[in-house]
This record gives C-alpha cells, structure tokens and sequence, in this order.
C-alpha cells in the first residue's frame, strides 16, 4: 500500500500531467494551434509566445517531456523520467506561481508528485550528491 502511494500513484499522475502537455505540445508544433490551453495571465501568456517562437524549444521541450513520460508510465527507468522532468517541472512551478497564478493548483501537484517521486527514487540519486 505504502508503495501505491508514495510511488506508483504520483509517477502515473505525473506521466498523465506530462502525456497531456506532450499531447499538446506536439499538436501546437504540428498545426500551430493548442488543444488544450487553459486561463493564462497575459505575462504568461507572452512567456510561452517567446518559447514557441524560438522555433527550436518548443519541440526540443516535448520531446524530453515524451522521454520522461515514457519512462515514468511504462515504469522503465522512472528515476532517470524524474531526472529529465525536474527542471521542466522547476520552471513550470516558478512560471505559475509568478506569472500565471491561476495554475498555482497545477503547480502544487507538481511539487507533491515530484518530491513524492524524489523521496522514492533517493538511493537512486545518492551518487549525485
């Protein structure tokens, strides 16, 4: 039981959170237009504009975003899926809390899922400390 909650359940919520983003990132690349975008202040909105316009982020952020995502669900290797997400998931938690305060919810689930998943995965990270 204790597994299912301090493991399994954040690395699929956090797999889920990211597909969804991955989803879209790829079907804003592919057509230019979001499937799922939601209320976003016009500071955040002009952050991710810069991103997407820089032509190479967006889709190089998706495809370590897809890595990740394929390692947390799939089970395969989910310590180094946490690794690759941690800084996405960094400035995804600072871009709500400063420039989109409407996703502060979003960001908390990020921060619970992660540290859960970090607190789970710490022998696998002790040779870097």
């Amino acid at each position: 039981m204790q597994e299912l909650l301090l493991e399994t359940a954040p690395r699929i919520v956090l797999g889920l959170m990211f597909l969804i983003g991955v989803i879209d990132g790829y079907w804003y690349v592919f057509t230019g237009n979001n499937l799922i975008h939601p209320p976003m202040s016009d500071r955040g909105a002009q952050f991710e504009q810069a991103l997407k316009s820089a032509g190479f982020f967006w889709p190089f952020m998706k495809t370590v975003d897809l890595v990740a995502v394929f390692c947390l669900l799939t089970n395969q290797a989910p310590a180094f899926g946490l690794a690759l997400l941690a800084p996405i998931m960094s400035v995804v938690v600072l871009f709500q809390f400063f420039l989109n305060p409407k996703g502060i919810p979003i960001a908390l689930l990020l921060i619970v899922c992660g540290g859960l998943l970090a607190y789970a995965y710490a022998d696998r990270y002790a040779a870097l400390f």
